[in-house]
């Protein structure tokens, strides 16, 4: 489970219910939404709240760095609450279902010296493809 409220109120962050209804939607294990699909969920638990405030708290969280935008192959952006956490994802060439994984091994490691030409490699984003249980079914 991410720990998105408690990181946020860490922050001090300004909590209205539009904001909290938002984060607590994204709260969670595997969380990798839309924005229209936090946008439907956020309806649900709060029906007054509009696209554009979804949409804003969205491009907020991923300004601060609290929340990871994660494109795959064209489809819609997905956001994921997992931004302090180190992982991987998998992902389903079928429907587009995400996972968080975390391999074993530093993949900072992987790439040896001399395929590095002289760059400070600070990060790596990994992507396992394949299909899922439903899909390969």
């Amino acid at each position: 489970m991410s720990d998105l409220l408690e990181r946020l109120r860490g922050r001090g962050w300004r909590m209205t219910a539009q904001r909290r209804v938002v984060a607590e939607v994204l709260d969670g294990e595997h969380v990798h939404f839309t924005a229209d699909e936090v946008l439907a969920r956020a309806t649900a638990r709060l029906p007054e709240i509009s696209r554009a405030t979804v949409y804003n708290t969205l491009g907020e969280l991923v300004s601060l760095g609290e929340v990871v935008e994660v494109a795959t192959d064209g489809r819609a952006k997905r956001y994921d609450p997992n931004a302090h956490h180190p992982h991987q994802h998998l992902v389903c060439s079928g429907c587009g279902a995400i996972r968080d994984v975390h391999p074993d091994g530093d993949p900072l490691t992987a790439l040896p010296p001399s395929e590095r030409f002289g760059f400070r490699v600070s990060d790596v984003e990994v992507t396992y493809r394949g299909l899922c249980p439903e899909c390969a079914g």
